[in-house]
């Protein structure tokens, strides 16, 4: 009857081991089903992100090649405008150097005009050279038409010096 009894208690914490373990493995397999279906929204979401990167990748690429095409396309623009800057500055020398030479040669003719103006004997003015003066001053260019046309020289004097410094800039370029 013991043995009968005690098989009885082994068979029931059997049953009721059986019980608790198959409600464990119930729990653990609902768990693993919900981390299979993590894992997979994660995969899908992880192959699209794969996707738009390799595209913005492959578009990276071609900007930066069709931007480094265009740098190549500019890079003789940027060494003229080197060049015209490095041009203008000599031209701007030799400008400043032409027009100190033409104002030093204007102060120095106003002088010798003024030493003659004061050298001159000054005769009374008479009645008939009033009329005649009068007259050469209405047939004469004036003083301003005079400037004028000495504007017009100093520009004549810029452009021979302009085309000597070309001329030597390129005997120099050879």
């Amino acid at each position: 009857m013991i043995t009968q009894i005690s098989i009885a208690v082994i068979a029931v914490a059997f049953v009721v081991l059986v019980f608790f373990l198959i409600k464990t493995l119930n729990a653990a397999t609902q768990s693993l089903d919900r981390v299979n279906q993590t894992l997979q929204d994660v995969q899908k979401t992880v192959d699209e992100l794969t996707y738009e990167i390799k595209q913005t990748i492959r578009n990276t690429n071609e900007i930066t090649v069709d931007v480094q095409h265009k740098m190549k396309q500019i890079d003789p623009v940027m060494d003229t405008v080197k060049n015209l800057g490095e041009a203008l500055s000599e031209v701007t020398y030799a400008v400043k150097q032409v027009s100190s030479g033409l104002v030093s040669r204007f102060k120095q003719s106003k002088v010798e005009q003024q030493v003659e103006k004061v050298a001159a004997p000054q005769a009374p003015v008479r009645a008939e050279d009033r009329t005649f003066q009068s007259y050469d001053a209405a047939t004469q260019p004036s003083k301003a038409e005079e400037k004028s046309s000495s504007g017009r020289n100093w520009l004549a004097y810029v452009d021979t010096a302009v085309g000597l410094w070309s001329s030597i800039r390129r005997q120099k370029a050879r």
